[in-house]
C-alpha cells in the first residue's frame, strides 16, 4: 500500500503533514487491511488508496485534500448518517472496515480532537440487523492444520456471532483425505469469513470465492491458549461437559477465532454461552453437487426461488426461517430427532393449533438477533422495545403449545412448553424503562417512559413546559407592549426570541436586546426570556445525558437476562419452523413417513414438492428399494421425467429425515448416511475442466463415498464422451454401485444395453417413464412403470424443441440406414454382442467352402461360446486369448 506513515514523516522533516493527518495515519497503521472510516464531524472521510478503492466500489466522488510528498492527499467521504447502506455493500464484496469516531470534545480539544476505533466490521462478524441477511447466518470460521509425519489434523471452529453458537470439528487423514473433507466441510458451514495461517498444511486449501480469507499469525491457533480461552469464555475448569476431550487443533482454531471476534466488537462475547462438537457421522452427508442438483436453498441458475426453502418457508419469525434453513443442510442421521418433530407435527396438526400459533408468531421480532446486541452493547431502543412486545407474546404461545401434549409427557413440544416461560424480572425492567413508541437512537432523547427515573422526568419538566411559558410570555408582552402581532418563537439556532415587525419597532420597550435582524422584522431577547432559555436548554441537554447513563445502565441490567432470552429463541425458532412445517403438510396433503432400522426406500405415489407446485396435474410414482433391490435403471424419453422422479426421491428422503412430513400417499425409509447426486452437464472453464471431467469428478467422488446406506442419483454418466468409452463407463459404474456399494441407485441412462444388466444382477432391475407416439408427435405419461423402455424418441423430442423439419427428415433417414445395417433386428445393440462387420465393407465370400474352413469357424464359436468374461482371472483371460489364436490360426 503506497501511503504515508509515521516513519515516513520523521525521515522527511521539511514535509508539512497536519497533525489530523498524523492521527489518521497512526490509526491506519493499526488497520492496514481495512478501510479506516475517519470521523470528522458530519462525515466519515477516506484517505489515500482507502479513499480510491471506496469511491470506485461505492460510486462517490473521488477528491482531494492537501498534498504529501508533492502528490494531493487523495479523499472521498459519507454522511454519519448514511454509513449502513455503505457498509452493507462493502461487507458484501467482502471488504472490512474500521470504524473511527471522535471520542473528545471539540470544544476542549488542543489540537485534533480525540478519536479511536470504536468497531471493525467483516464479513463474518456482523450483528447490525442492517447488515445481516434476515434468513441466514454468516459464521465466522477459523481452521488450525497440524502435521505430523504423513498425517494432517484439521481442526475447525465456527462461529455465528449473531446468535452465538460456537461449533467444533476435527478430523485426521493423508493430505489428499483431508483435503476433499475439508472442502465438503466449508460447503455445508458456508462461512463469511475464513481465519487461517501460513503454516503447516496450509497448502491443503485454496481461498474460497465464496466466502472471505483473512490470514492470521501463525500463534493465534496456539492450541493450549485456545484451550485456555474457551474455559474463559464459558466460565468452566472442564470442557468435558460440552464433549470436547481430546481435541487439539480445534482447540488452536477455537482461540484465534475468539481473539478476531473479540477484536473486531472491541468487547468480551457475553452472548458465546455454549459449545457443540460436531462429528462426521452426525449429518446426512451432502456435497456441493447434491446441494446444488436438489435446489435446496437456491436453484441451479444461483435465484432463491423457487426452492425447497422458498417452498416450506411458511415461518413467521427471522428465527424460524434460519433453523429450517439449517434443517435443510443438517439433517441428522439419527432418526430419533426426525421421528421427534414427526410426532410434534402430528400434535400440532390434531390440535389444530397451527393457526392461532402462526398468528401469534407473527408478532414476535428477531430475539436471538437483539439478545446478541444487547451483549454487545449495540442494541437500539427499538430493539429493546421489540424485546418487550415479543416477550409479552409468550403466555399465548405457551397456552397453544399446551393444547397440543398431554401435561407430564416428555416430547419435543414439552420441551418448547418449558422453553417459552416469561423471564418477569426482565419483562418488567422493559415495561418499566422503555417507552411505548422510543426513538430510533438514544441521542435523539425520548428513549424512556415517563415514571422511571424522576431526575429526568423533572429535567423533562423543564422543556416541556416552555411551550406554556412561551405561550403566557406572549400574551403578558403583547398586552404590555400594545404590539398585536408581536410573536414569542424558539428555533434550533438561534434559541429562543421575540419578533415584531418592522412597524412596530418604535413601541418596542428599552429592556428588549435586538438578537437578529430580518428583512421585514426584528428578534429580540429580554432577561426574563434569557434567563428562562438557559434554563430550558440546560434541561434538554442534561436530559440527553441522563438518557445516555441510564440506557448504558440498563443494557446492564439486561446482561444477566442473556441466557434465558437465547433459551427463548430456540424454542420459538423451533416452534415457529414445527408450525411452518405443519402447515404446510395440512395445506398440501403431506403423510407422516416412517422411519425403520432395516435397509429399505419404499415410496408410494410420491410427488416432487416443489414440481407439483409448479404444474397443473403432477402424476404421482411409487419407487421400492428393499435389501434386494438396490438399483433401479431408469429409461425412456428426454422430458419424460427421469430426473424429476430421481430428485423426487432424494427430496422425500431428505424432507423425512429433516423431521418434515412428506409428499406422498405413504413412506418407509431405512438408515440413510449419505446423498449422492450426478445430474446435469456443465463445464468448470474457470478451472479448466470439460464437461465429461466434471461429470466424471462428481462420479468418482459417488464411487469412492457411498455406502450401503447411501442413496444414489445417477443420471446419463457417460454421455460427455464417444458413444462406446461413454457405454463401457456407465456399464461398469452400474456394477460397481451393484456389487460394491451396494447402495441404493437411481440410475438413469439412454444406453438401452444396460437394461441387460438385471439379467446378471437380481439385485438391479429395469423401470422406465411412458410415452405414447402419436403419427409424429409425442405425449409424455411422466408415469413409472416396470421394465425398460421401448425407445428413446429422440427425433420426436428434437421436434417439439423447434428443430427444423428439413433436419428432422434427414435424422429420419440416417436413422433408418443406420437400423437396416445393425446385425440385430432391434434398433438398440447389444452391449455383449460379439462385434460385426458392416454388410458394406464385407468382403465378398470365397467361390469354395472347404470342410476345412467350416470346421474352424465352428470350433471358434464354440469356444467363444464356452468363456464367461465375467469370471475370468486377468491370468486366465490371457491363456483363453492365447488358446483362440492358436485355434485361428491354420
Amino acid at each position: 500500500m503506497d501511503e504515508i506513515n509515521p516513519a515516513a514523516i520523521k525521515a522527511n522533516p521539511g514535509e508539512k503533514v497536519t497533525p489530523m493527518m498524523q492521527q489518521y495515519l497512526r490509526i491506519k497503521a493499526e488497520y492496514p487491511t481495512m478501510l479506516v472510516f475517519y470521523r470528522m464531524g458530519d462525515f466519515y472521510e477516506l484517505f489515500h488508496d482507502d479513499a480510491e478503492k471506496a469511491a470506485r466500489i461505492l460510486g462517490i466522488t473521488l477528491t482531494a485534500r492537501g498534498a504529501s510528498n508533492g502528490n494531493p492527499i487523495k479523499m472521498c467521504g459519507i454522511p454519519f448518517h448514511s454509513l449502513d447502506p455503505y457498509l452493507a455493500k462493502l461487507v458484501k464484496l467482502g471488504e472490512s472496515c474500521a470504524i473511527c469516531e471522535q471520542i473528545g470534545d471539540p470544544a476542549t480539544s488542543k489540537g485534533p480532537v480525540e478519536r479511536k476505533v470504536m468497531r471493525v466490521v467483516t464479513p463474518g462478524t456482523l450483528t447490525d440487523a442492517d447488515l445481516l441477511p434476515e434468513k441466514a447466518e454468516r459464521p465466522l470460521l477459523a481452521m488450525c492444520m497440524i502435521s505430523q509425519r504423513k498425517v494432517v489434523t484439521t481442526g475447525l471452529a465456527w462461529l455465528s456471532l449473531a446468535s452465538g453458537g460456537l461449533k467444533l470439528m476435527e478430523f485426521s487423514g493423508d493430505s489428499r483425505t483431508v483435503g476433499l473433507r475439508l472442502q465438503q466441510e466449508l460447503e455445508r458451514i458456508a462461512p463469511a469469513e475464513i481465519l487461517r495461517s501460513d503454516g503447516s498444511g496450509a497448502e491443503l486449501f485454496e481461498d474460497d470465492g465464496t466466502a472471505h480469507t483473512q490470514r492470521v499469525p501463525d500463534w493465534h491457533f496456539d492450541v493450549v491458549g485456545g484451550h485456555k480461552a474457551l474455559l474463559d469464555q464459558l466460565g468452566v475448569a472442564t470442557l468435558t461437559g460440552f464433549g470436547a476431550d481430546g481435541l487439539g487443533a480445534a482447540f488452536g482454531a477455537a482461540g484465534a477465532l475468539l481473539r478476531y471476534a473479540q477484536s473486531t466488537q472491541g468487547r468480551g462475547l457475553q452472548h458465546v454461552r455454549s459449545l457443540s462438537t460436531e462429528t462426521e457421522n452426525e449429518f446426512i452427508g451432502l456435497d456441493a453437487a447434491t446441494r446444488r442438483n436438489l435446489e435446496l436453498t437456491e436453484t441451479i441458475r444461483g435465484q432463491e426461488s423457487p426452492t425447497l426453502f422458498s417452498l416450506l418457508d411458511h415461518c413467521r419469525t427471522a428465527m424460524g426461517s434460519r433453523l429450517l434453513r439449517h434443517w435443510l443442510h443438517h439433517a441428522r442421521r439419527d432418526q430419533n430427532v426426525a421421528r421427534a418433530r414427526h410426532a410434534a407435527i402430528a400434535a400440532l396438526a390434531q390440535s389444530d393449533a397451527a393457526g392461532a400459533l402462526s398468528a401469534t408468531l407473527a408478532e414476535v421480532p428477531d430475539i436471538e438477533r437483539i439478545t446478541t446486541r444487547i451483549a454487545l452493547l449495540s442494541a437500539r431502543p427499538r430493539d429493546l422495545a421489540s424485546l418487550r412486545d415479543g416477550l409479552r407474546q409468550l403466555p399465548a404461545l405457551r397456552r397453544s403449545v399446551q393444547q397440543a401434549f398431554t401435561a407430564g409427557e416428555e416430547s419435543l413440544l414439552s420441551t418448547i412448553h418449558d422453553a417459552l416461560a416469561t423471564p418477569a424480572i426482565c419483562l418488567d425492567l422493559l415495561e418499566r424503562a422503555v417507552a411505548p413508541e422510543p426513538a430510533a437512537m438514544v441521542r435523539d432523547g425520548g428513549v424512556f417512559a415517563r415514571g422511571f427515573d424522576a431526575e429526568l422526568d423533572e429535567l423533562r419538566g423543564l422543556s416541556e413546559n416552555a411551550g406554556q411559558f412561551l405561550v403566557d410570555l406572549e400574551t403578558r408582552e403583547r398586552a404590555r407592549t400594545g404590539i398585536a402581532n408581536l410573536r414569542v418563537e424558539y428555533n434550533k439556532v438561534h434559541g429562543f426570541y421575540i419578533e415584531v415587525t418592522h412597524g412596530q419597532t418604535d413601541k418596542v420597550p428599552d429592556d428588549y436586546r435586538r438578537r437578529q435582524t430580518l428583512k421585514n422584522a426584528e428578534r429580540y431577547i429580554t432577561p426574563e426570556l434569557k434567563v428562562f432559555e438557559d434554563k430550558a436548554l440546560s434541561a434538554q441537554d442534561k436530559a440527553l445525558v441522563r438518557e445516555k447513563i441510564l440506557y448504558d445502565q440498563l443494557l446492564a441490567d439486561l446482561a444477566p437476562h442473556i441466557g434465558t432470552l437465547q433459551t427463548i429463541s430456540q424454542g420459538l425458532a423451533q416452534l415457529d419452523t414445527l408450525t411452518a412445517l405443519t402447515t404446510h403438510a395440512l395445506q398440501h396433503n403431506w403423510c407422516a413417513p416412517q422411519l425403520v432400522g432395516e435397509p429399505c426406500l419404499v415410496i408410494c405415489e410420491g410427488r416432487h414438492p416443489v414440481v407439483e407446485k409448479q404444474i397443473e396435474r403432477f402424476i404421482a410414482n411409487d419407487c421400492k428399494f428393499n435389501d434386494e433391490r438396490r438399483l433401479l435403471l431408469i429409461t425412456g424419453p428426454n422430458m419424460g421425467g427421469k430426473s424429476t422422479f430421481m430428485r423426487q426421491v432424494a427430496l422425500i428422503t431428505l424432507l423425512a429425515y429433516i423431521g418434515s412430513y412428506v409428499p406422498a400417499t405413504s413412506a418407509t425409509i431405512g438408515p440413510i448416511d449419505r446423498i449422492f447426486t450426478r445430474i446435469g452437464a456443465t463445464d468448470d472453464l474457470a478451472g479448466g475442466r470439460s464437461t465429461f471431467m466434471v461429470e466424471m469428478t462428481e462420479s468418482a467422488a459417488i464411487l469412492n463415498g457411498a455406502t450401503a446406506q447411501s442413496l444414489v442419483l445417477m443420471d446419463e454418466v457417460g454421455r460427455g464422451t464417444s458413444t462406446f468409452d461413454g457405454l463401457a463407463l456407465a456399464w461398469a459404474i452400474a456394477r460397481h454401485l451393484i456389487d460394491t456399494s451396494r447402495s441404493f441407485t437411481l440410475f438413469a441412462t439412454h444406453y438401452f444395453e444396460l437394461t441387460q444388466l438385471p439379467e446378471s444382477h437380481p439385485s438391479a432391475a429395469n423401470v422406465h417413464l411412458s410415452a405414447v407416439e402419436h403419427k409424429d408427435s409425442i405425449v409424455f405419461l411422466h408415469a413409472v412403470q416396470a421394465g425398460p423402455a421401448s425407445q428413446s424418441y429422440g427425433l420426436q423430442v428434437a421436434q417439439l424443441a423447434g428443430v427444423p423439419q428439413t433436419v428432422i427428415k434427414a435424422a429420419r433417414k440416417h436413422l433408418a440406414r443406420l437400423e437396416s445395417q445393425a446385425l440385430d433386428t432391434t434398433p438398440q445393440l447389444d452391449l455383449f454382442a460379439l462385434p460385426c462387420v458392416e454388410p458394406d465393407d464385407a468382403p465378398a465370400p470365397a467361390s469354395g467352402h472347404d470342410a476345412a474352413a467350416d470346421a474352424l469357424r465352428e470350433a471358434l464359436h464354440e469356444a467363444l461360446a464356452a468363456i464367461d468374461p465375467d469370471a475370468l482371472t486377468p491370468r486366465e483371460a490371457l491363456e483363453q486369448l492365447y488358446q483362440l489364436k492358436r485355434l485361428a490360426t491354420p
